[in-house]
C-alpha cells in the first residue's frame, strides 16, 4: 500500500510542530535535572513545592510534549520521503524516541510522582527515608541518561549520519 506524500507546505507545517514538541520534551526533562540538581530546600514547604513542581512539569509538558513528539515523528515517517526504515539515523532516531518514552513511562514518571507525598507528609525528614532518597536519585540518574539520547536524537536530525543518497540536503532536518 502506498501513502500520497502531503505537500511542502503540509510538510513545512508538520516538521515545526515535530521540532517544538521535540524542543519541550528536551526542555521540560533538562529543566527537570536542573530543578532536582539546584535543591537547596530550607523548609518542608519548599522542598514539597519543588517536588510538586516538578512533577507538574512532567505532566503537563514532558509527557505530552513526548507524546506529540512521537505522534509527529510518525507522520512525518509516514507522509513524507524520510519514511521508517530507508536511513539508518532514522532507525536509530526511533529507537531513541521509543526507549526515552518507555523509560519515562515504566522508570521516571513513577520514581518521579512518588516524591511529592512523601515530602509533603515528612518535610525535610522525606532526605532520610530510604524510598525517598532512591526514588530522587534514580530519577536523576536516568533523567540525565534521557537528555543525553534526546540530545543524541537532535544530533541525529541535524547532521543525518549513514544517509543514503547525495541529493541529502544540510538543512534538512526531520
Amino acid at each position: 500500500m502506498s501513502v500520497k506524500p502531503i505537500s511542502a507546505r503540509s510538510t513545512r507545517w508538520l516538521k515545526t510542530v515535530h521540532i517544538v514538541l521535540a524542543g519541550l520534551w528536551l526542555g521540560g526533562a533538562t529543566g527537570l535535572v536542573a530543578m532536582n540538581l539546584g535543591l537547596d530546600a530550607t523548609s518542608g514547604g519548599q522542598l514539597f513545592g519543588q517536588d510538586l513542581a516538578m512533577k507538574l512539569i512532567d505532566d503537563f509538558v514532558v509527557i505530552p510534549a513526548a507524546i506529540g513528539t512521537l505522534i509527529t515523528g510518525l507522520l512525518y515517517s509516514i507522509f513524507t520521503k524520510w519514511g521508517f526504515f530507508k536511513h539508518t539515523w532514522v532507525i536509530v532516531k526511533w529507537a531513541i524516541t521509543l526507549i526515552a518514552i518507555i523509560m519515562g513511562t515504566f522508570f521516571l514518571g513513577p520514581w518521579l510522582n512518588s516524591l511529592p507525598p512523601i515530602s509533603s507528609a515528612q518535610g525535610l525528614e522525606a532526605f532520610a527515608d530510604p524510598i525517598y532518597q532512591q526514588n530522587r536519585t534514580l530519577n536523576l540518574w536516568f533523567a540525565c541518561l534521557q537528555v543525553a539520547t534526546l540530545l543524541t536524537a537532535t544530533w541525529l536530525s541535524v547532521f543525518k549520519p549513514w544517509a543514503k543518497g547525495k541529493g541529502r540536503r544540510v538543512g534538512d532536518a526531520s
